[in-house]
């Protein structure tokens, strides 16, 4: 389990195109595994200048947040 990692490709299409690659990475540790989520992916003019002004960890953190905070309660829930 060391490393291990789950890749997957995600395509939006509202409010506009983007194609993103989303990784998860797995480290176990004394607790249990933790969890890095991260997500990757093309920026064009436009975008650069908006992640400036607010940038993704502002946009979007809050919802990994309560992504992993899901996926941790779910994961729980199995044991």
């Amino acid at each position: 389990m060391p490393g291990s990692k789950v890749v997957l490709d995600l395509k939006f299409l509202k409010p506009f195109k983007a194609d993103n690659v989303t990784t998860f990475l797995l480290e176990p540790n004394s607790a249990g595994t933790t969890v890095r989520w991260q997500m990757t992916g093309k920026t064009n003019r436009f975008f650069k200048i908006v992640g400036v002004l607010f940038p993704m960890d502002k946009m979007v953190g809050k919802d990994f947040e309560k992504g992993l905070a899901q996926l941790k309660a779910t994961a729980e829930q199995r044991q």
